[in-house]
């Protein structure tokens, strides 16, 4: 007599074995938040200024959206800055994170007047 393998054990397999082929080593890309730049993601870039590094490493920030001609306001160490050119004149080496905030978290955290969001430089 041949043993039966009853339908629900094979469909546990099929899942385990599915499941298990998503699972992730931990190894992946070095690239963290699309709305964070890290001192680690900075370091192959330090030798640029921070408009450069934004440039590179996370460039649809720099882009005006939501169909507004509102660029994203710049803070450096809690300050307001003014503009993206202001970006210019921060070393990328001096620069311990850069954090994006869309229009809208950036309007319920600031008020209004950042429509287009900021971009918000710590330096070290």
């Amino acid at each position: 007599m041949r043993p039966s393998v009853r339908p629900h054990v094979l469909l546990l397999l099929a899942l385990a074995l599915g499941l298990g082929g998503c699972a992730t080593t931990g190894t992946g890309s070095s690239r963290g938040s699309a709305n964070l730049i890290t001192m680690e993601e900075l370091e192959p870039v330090a030798n640029l200024s921070a408009y450069e590094a934004v440039q590179r490493l996370r460039p649809r920030w720099l882009q005006l959206r939501g169909g507004t001609d509102v660029p994203p306001v710049v803070f450096l160490d809690g300050s307001n800055m003014g503009g993206p050119d202001v970006l210019r004149s921060i070393q990328a080496s001096t620069v311990q994170q850069i954090l994006f905030r869309s229009g809208s978290d950036a309007t319920t955290r600031y008020g209004t007047g950042f429509g287009g969001g900021t971009i918000e430089v710590t330096t070290r």
